[in-house]
């Protein structure tokens, strides 16, 4: 991972605690340059993440400063662009994982064109339920490319993947493509989210592509509409 999102991280995590309030304004960047033991480049592309996400906004010859309505923009499950594995997401919570099924078969012709695999590619189908304090939260049907994503068997999938990813291989996570609908539930929501014919579900179909452009990750996430949202933030716009 980057540095500089690992501070804006850093410092999104010191926002959501209330260590930086809107009424004084944020260290400025020789400070945080220092704190951080790093470049203030490296501290600006940090700042511009929270500004980008709605966090913080910046006031000519003031400073940097939180948002107001930072409470109202925090209690929302993920932004629409915001693209971390549960794990990350959930942070200070505790999530654990329910590996439903799992299986390494040859790709179809979708997750082909969608990881941009051969046909004699192989890849990971797996299954997993995300448990966040004790409760079903969010079940997730994942394709991987077994040569983007090596060793990627049962034990790890009991963690974070993303975290995996990152410490174990090497890898950093770059965009996502994302797709956002209503849906009816389906066997899986019925058994393992508790839910009945008529409950709404929300799926989210993603391909993720690691930093470099190559796809690695073909998945569907399912919520119930009471345990999951995605919310999105429109940044100010200068008027035409």
């Amino acid at each position: 991972m980057a540095k500089y999102i690992e501070i804006g991280k850093q410092i999104k995590a010191q926002i959501m605690r209330g260590e930086y309030t809107s009424d004084v304004p944020l260290p400025d960047q020789v400070s945080l340059a220092k704190m951080f033991k790093t470049s203030r480049v490296t501290i600006q592309k940090a700042l511009d993440l929270l500004i980008n996400e709605g966090l913080i906004y910046s006031k000519q010859g003031s400073g940097t400063y939180v948002k107001q309505n930072i409470n109202l923009l925090s209690k929302f499950d993920a932004t629409v662009d915001q693209y971390v594995g549960t794990t990350e997401l959930m942070r200070g919570h505790t999530v654990t994982s329910e590996v439903i099924d799992y299986d390494v078969r040859l790709p179809e012709a979708k997750e082909q064109e969608n990881l941009n695999l051969a046909i004699a590619d192989a890849v990971y189908d797996f299954v997993r339920l995300r448990i966040v304090d004790g409760t079903p939260w969010k079940i997730e049907h994942s394709i991987m490319p077994v040569k983007v994503v090596p060793g990627l068997n049962k034990g790890v999938l009991h963690h974070s993947i993303y975290h995996y990813m990152h410490e174990e291989l090497g890898e950093t996570i770059g965009a996502a493509y994302r797709i956002i609908r209503a849906a009816q539930p389906n066997a899986y929501d019925r058994r393992y989210l508790d839910a009945v014919s008529d409950t709404p579900m929300l799926e989210v179909e993603q391909i993720v592509s690691l930093a470099d452009g190559t796809p690695f990750e073909y998945s569907f996430t399912r919520n119930r509409y009471d345990k999951g949202s995605i919310v999105v933030y429109h940044p100010e716009r200068p008027m035409l």
